[in-house]
């Protein structure tokens, strides 16, 4: 699907409303791959063009879902492929709420959606194997993470405090009552 009024008609179809599309319980026939691609930061992507109206952006980020590995755009009746080059969402805001084990971490995405980090949404720190840099995300919702900004991550480590585990002393922090490990201390 490379027509560009196709996704006019893609819209249409979501319903009206506040919040995501119920695109866990749509299950239409894959109709293919469209020319469109989330960059790692954040920036969608429509026929190699930026889509720069914020609405239309935070519309499609309500009907993405992914299968596995693969990333689509449901909607009732449609179901298309999208590229995303490494989580769909960006945490870009940090709200700290609390202190010490009762503190809470509210991330806003660059679709202005927001989540508390906790079980439900918990913080995930991977490491490059090459050169070392760690790789924050937290979950959003199902299996859709978003990748913590450099400046919202170092908002984080001034949050850090250290913790003892499995007799290694470690530099995280708390969030809906959970502890975040982000290094070792020392």
């Amino acid at each position: 699907m490379t027509d560009p009024g196709k996704a006019g008609e893609l819209l249409a179809q979501v319903p009206k409303g506040s919040g995501r599309a119920p695109v866990h319980l749509w299950n239409p026939d894959f109709c293919g791959d469209i020319d469109m691609r989330i960059a790692r930061d954040g920036t969608w992507y429509y026929l190699g063009t930026p889509i720069g109206r914020k609405p239309m952006v935070r519309l499609f980020s309500s009907i993405l879902r992914r299968d596995g590995d693969d990333y689509f755009l449901v909607t009732p009746v449609e179901k298309v492929g999208i590229r995303v080059d490494d989580a769909p969402f960006v945490a870009v805001l940090l709200e700290v709420i609390g202190e010490g084990e009762q503190q809470v971490l509210r991330f806003t995405t660059q679709v202005d959606e927001q989540v508390e980090a906790g079980p439900q949404h918990p913080i995930d720190i991977t490491t490059d194997p090459r050169d070392g840099q760690p790789s924050p995300y937290v979950l959003v919702h199902s299996n859709l993470h978003a990748l913590i900004h450099r400046n919202v991550f170092y908002q984080m480590v001034e949050l850090a405090v250290p913790r003892l585990i499995d007799g290694q002393e470690w530099l995280g922090v708390w969030s809906g009552g959970v502890f975040y490990p982000i290094g070792t201390a020392g």
